[in-house]
């Protein structure tokens, strides 16, 4: 092709946008298949994008340098990878990508959602791209199953549904989870303040079973992994999840995951089954990634046969409504338990409840913790512990506030100092964790409230002036726990 027929081309290509199929499809024409398979993905890109590069030159339009290289990725990212996706899933900052139909894209960006300029060629791109997500993890979609969970081999959960349920067409959203994240790293960042990490701790250390809700989006797995970074290296841990999407830095985990029912409608591995299973592994923690059905009798059950220690997320919108929301989905077992039974169950059951909330400003940040006060035959009843009174809220949109704590029930306090661990003056306890070497002792009772209107002098929650008391810390590689967002 000459160069100006080349040029011409080029005016044209601007014009209506560039044809991604068809270098796409004579990238494939070029490329040896064969030799692409042995390669890493790293060295196949490497490779596409040197053929597609050599092609451009001898046939493409004549594009500047930036839109070259624009082209390139696009096509090689078609290639290999999710298409106009790519990009998004290799930005940090963006936590949910949202496709409502090939011509809607949305994403979330620091707890707000935002609308993209920019979509799918077509539907039928948008199908293929659906496809080439969920045969990764051996799973379909169609007309006669068109709703189906994955999640990417990065570990991003998958969500899609099509018509004819979703009158708008293919809807895909793609929850994005952040690296591992530490308690303390929590705590700098404002999701909770440095006496509300330690008593959290002490409470894992101690084999207490916790409940963390929350709605969507308020970092119940993020939060799940953290707090599970506190628990021994010794111990068998089982996860068990619909998605794997816990990220345990522990030797000895187990991670187990449901499966759908196949195409025949057979074969399905429910989380109640898991459950069931996994009391026969001999496990020391019992972890599983959400609880909404059924299953939520069997996790009782292990939480009161000697499997102290375990924990569980579950939607709720508050402390108070995650006790009733356990008590209604335990009811739903085929197995007809009365409802006091049930509250039996829970009340020996569930030691602590740790509500996330989900701010105005999109912040995600500990709202409450609440113990479970009451014994067998007694109506349930929380006593809150922890939480945190916002402020009314200014004009730069920013939620503040501060915390405030509630001594502990003393039969709690004497089954964390019977467990060896210290509980500071802050919640009724008579001594605080040592400090390690090389820092000062750790303050006894409440920490000073000037200059700043939040527990620890400081003008947001959570970020300490002074060196804290140490979080203590069991986790095998000696930093404290680690994270993933839900």
């Amino acid at each position: 092709m000459g160069l100006k027929n080349r040029r011409e081309s080029g005016t044209e290509q601007q014009q209506v946008g560039p044809s991604i199929g068809h270098w796409r499809q004579r990238l494939l024409e070029e490329v040896n298949l064969d030799d692409l398979a042995r390669l890493d993905m790293a060295q196949r890109r490497a490779r596409l994008e040197k053929v597609i590069g050599h092609i451009l030159t001898r046939e493409g339009p004549v594009l500047s340098a930036r839109e070259r290289s624009l082209l390139v990725r696009r096509i090689v990212d078609e290639a290999l990878g999710l298409g106009v996706l790519e990009p998004l899933l290799a930005d940090p900052s963006v936590t949910e990508i949202m496709v409502n139909g090939p011509d809607s894209v949305y994403i979330e960006r620091l707890g707000r959602l935002t609308r993209l300029d920019m979509g799918f060629a077509s539907e039928a791109q948008l199908y293929q791209t659906i496809d080439r997500i969920v045969a990764q993890v051996n799973r379909r979609v169609d007309e006669s199953s068109p709703m189906v969970d994955a999640r990417l081999p990065t570990g991003e959960r998958v969500n899609v549904i099509v018509p004819p349920l979703s009158l708008v067409g293919p809807v895909l959203t793609i929850r994005r989870f952040p690296r591992a994240f530490r308690m303390d790293e929590l705590v700098s960042m404002g999701a909770l303040d440095h006496y509300t990490a330690m008593l959290l701790a002490a409470f894992v250390r101690a084999r207490l079973n916790i409940v963390i809700a929350g709605g969507t989006g308020t970092g119940k797995t993020t939060f799940l992994n953290a707090l599970s970074g506190f628990v021994p290296g010794s111990e068998r841990i089982v996860t068990i999840e619909d998605s794997a999407e816990l990220q345990l830095q522990q030797d000895h985990v187990i991670r187990l995951e449901s499966r759908p029912a196949n195409i025949e409608g057979e074969g399905a591995i429910t989380i109640r089954d898991l459950v069931r299973n996994a009391l026969r592994m001999r496990p020391d923690r019992v972890i599983v990634g959400e609880v909404r059905g059924p299953e939520t009798l069997d996790m009782l059950q292990a939480m009161n046969t000697g499997h102290d220690g375990s924990m569980v997320t579950v939607h709720a919108n508050s402390a108070e409504d995650t006790i009733y929301r356990i008590e209604t989905l335990a009811s739903m077992s085929e197995v007809k338990i009365p409802y006091d039974a049930i509250r039996d169950q829970i009340n020996n059951a569930v030691h602590a409840v740790v509500f996330l909330d989900r701010a105005l400003d999109g912040s995600r940040r500990v709202g409450e913790v609440a113990v479970v006060a009451s014994g067998r035959r007694e109506a349930i009843r929380l006593t809150s512990i922890v939480r945190f009174e916002p402020e009314p809220i200014g004009l730069d949109r920013v939620v503040r506030g501060r915390y405030v704590y509630q001594e502990l029930p003393r039969d709690l306090i004497h089954k964390l100092v019977f467990s060896g661990e210290a509980v500071p003056q802050v919640f009724g306890g008579d001594a605080a964790p040592p400090a390690p070497p090389g820092q000062p002792p750790a303050p006894q009772g409440p920490p000073p409230r000037a200059p700043g209107p939040f527990p620890n002098g400081t003008a947001s929650p959570g970020r300490p002036t002074a060196p804290p008391p140490s979080l203590g810390g069991s986790s095998t590689n000696g930093t404290g726990p680690a994270g993933g967002t839900s």
